[in-house]
C-alpha cells in the first residue's frame, strides 16, 4: 500500500503589505482579544488574492490559500506557476522556515531542503563545517556524515575551497555544495527550489541525475522550477499554482499544458488579433491568418494519427518584397521546434517575391506526427540578409490523437515516444 508522506489540509499564509512581522500593536491586540474570547481571528476574513499585477484595496494578501495536497512516498512532484504563485512559500512552510497562518500539514520522514541561495549554511563556517552542521540538523551521527563526506565534496566540485568560509564562495559554488549536502545525506524527502538555475549546465544535469537516483531509491522529491523541460524529464506528477491557490494536480504533461494554455486566447477562425505581440516585425508585411486544415481543406483543431494535413497562411504585404522566404515551425507545448518547413527547389531553399496586397500560401504536410499537442510558429525573412519581416510565435494550436487515419493502425502505446515518426525501411538477413 502506498504511504502518504506529506499531507496538507486547508493551508494558508497571509502577509501584510509593507510590514515586517505580524503588523501593528493594535492588530496584534485585536487578534489576542478575539482569541481569548474563543472567536476566529478577524484578519482571516480579510485579505485578497495574491495577484501582483493588480492594485488591491486591502493591506492583507494571501500568499497561499486553501491549499490541499497529498504526496505519496516515491513521488517526484513538480510545482509550476508564475512568479508570485506561492510555490516558494509552500516549500518554506514544508521546510519549517516559516509557519502557516491557517491550516495544517503533516510530514512523515526526514526532510532536506534547498531553497534560495543562503539558506541552511552558516556564512562564517567553512564548507567542511557546514557539511557536518547540516548532517547534525538532519539527525545524522558524525560517523554517518564522515562516510558520505568524500562523495559530497566530489559531487560539489569545490574541494579546493572546502576549508574556506562559505561567505567567500560564489553563488554557483554555494549552490553546488548546498545541493550536494541536501541530496547525499539520505533524506527521505528532498525539497528543491529554483536555485539550480544558478549553476552551469553541467551541474544542472548532475543535479537532475541525482534527483532521479534519489527517487529511484523510493524517496520523495518536491521540485520547483521554471524550466519546464526539466520538470517534464524528472517529475511523475505536477502541481499548477496560480495567485496562491492550487489550480490543478495530475500527470506532468497534462499540468504543463494547463499552465502554458492558462490565459492564452485561441485564434478565432485562424485570424491573428491586431494587438497580438509580434517579434522582429519590420512593418513591411504581416501574417493575418493561420489555419490547420485536413485534406478536405476544412479547418481542424485535432488530427488523427498518421493523417496528412495542410497549413494555410494569409499574408498581407504592405511594401514590395523581393527574395524572401517563408518558414513554418511545428513546436511542442513547451515551444521547442520539432519540425521545420520551408520551400525548396532542387534541394535548395527557394526565394519568392510579393507585390503589395493579400497572398494565400497553402503548404501540405505528410509528417507522421505522434499523438501530442502542437503549436505553429511562422516567419518571413529576407534570404540574403536574414532580416525577419514578421514572426508569429506559438499560435494555431492543434492536437494529434491516437486513433489512426488509416483503418486498424492506431497508436498502440499509452505513452508517446517522441514527436515525429520517420519513414524507414527495415531489412533483415540471417547470418
Amino acid at each position: 500500500m502506498t504511504r502518504t508522506v506529506i499531507e496538507i489540509s486547508n493551508l494558508g499564509k497571509q502577509y501584510r503589505l509593507g510590514q515586517i512581522g505580524t503588523g501593528s500593536i493594535a492588530d496584534d491586540f485585536k487578534k489576542w482579544w478575539y482569541q481569548v474570547r474563543g472567536k476566529e481571528n478577524p484578519f482571516l476574513k480579510v485579505g485578497e488574492e495574491n495577484d501582483r499585477s493588480k492594485a488591491g484595496k486591502s493591506d492583507y494578501v494571501w500568499a497561499l490559500r486553501d491549499v490541499n495536497l497529498r504526496v505519496n512516498e516515491g513521488d517526484v512532484m513538480g510545482i509550476i506557476g508564475k512568479n508570485g504563485a506561492g510555490k516558494s512559500t509552500l516549500l518554506k512552510i514544508l521546510s519549517r522556515t516559516t509557519a502557516p497562518t491557517v491550516g495544517e500539514y503533516k510530514i512523515r520522514g526526514r526532510v532536506a531542503s534547498l531553497l534560495e541561495v543562503g539558506t541552511g549554511f552558516h556564512p562564517d563556517l567553512s564548507g567542511r563545517e557546514n557539511i557536518f552542521l547540516n548532517g547534525a540538523i538532519l539527525g545524522m551521527k558524525t560517523q554517518e556524515i564522515r562516510a558520505k563526506f568524500d562523495e559530497i565534496v566530489d559531487f560539489s566540485g569545490v574541494e579546493r575551497y572546502i576549508d574556506t568560509p562559505v561567505k567567500r564562495y560564489s553563488s554557483g559554488m554555494y549552490v553546488r555544495l548546498a545541493f550536494a549536502v541536501a541530496a547525499h545525506l539520505d533524506p527521505e524527502i528532498l525539497i528543491v527550489d529554483e536555485v539550480l538555475a544558478v549553476g552551469d549546465q553541467e551541474f544542472q544535469d548532475k543535479c537532475l541525475g541525482k534527483m532521479k537516483s534519489v527517487s529511484a531509491a523510493g524517496r520523495t522529491v518536491l521540485f520547483v522550477s521554471h524550466n519546464l523541460v526539466s520538470i517534464k524529464q524528472l517529475c511523475t506528477k505536477a502541481v499548477f499554482m496560480k495567485n496562491g491557490t492550487l489550480k490543478k494536480t495530475g500527470a506532468t504533461t497534462e499540468i504543463i499544458e494547463e499552465y502554458l494554455n492558462d490565459g492564452n486566447t485561441q485564434l478565432q477562425d485562424g485570424t491573428i488579433p491586431e494587438d497580438m505581440l509580434r517579434q522582429f516585425a519590420t512593418g513591411d508585411a504581416y501574417f493575418r491568418k493561420i489555419e490547420v486544415l485536413n485534406l478536405s481543406e476544412q479547418m481542424v483543431s485535432e488530427l488523427a494519427f498518421n493523417e496528412p494535413f495542410k497549413v494555410k497562411l494569409l499574408l498581407e504585404v504592405l511594401k514590395p518584397l523581393f527574395n524572401v522566404m517563408i518558414n513554418i515551425n511545428i513546436c511542442n507545448t513547451l515551444g521547442e521546434p520539432i519540425a521545420f518547413a520551408a520551400e525548396k527547389k532542387d534541394s535548395v531553399y527557394a526565394a519568392r517575391s510579393f507585390e503589395p496586397g493579400y497572398h494565400e500560401i497553402l503548404v501540405e504536410f505528410d509528417l507522421n506526427l505522434l499523438p501530442s499537442n502542437y503549436k505553429l510558429t511562422v516567419g518571413i525573412s529576407h534570404m540574403k540578409s536574414g532580416v525577419t519581416i514578421d514572426w508569429v510565435e506559438g499560435v494555431s494550436t492543434f492536437k494529434v490523437g491516437k486513433i489512426s487515419y488509416n483503418m486498424h493502425a492506431d497508436y498502440p502505446w499509452d505513452s508517446t515516444h517522441g514527436y515525429v515518426e520517420p519513414v524507414t525501411q527495415w531489412n533483415y538477413s540471417k547470418k
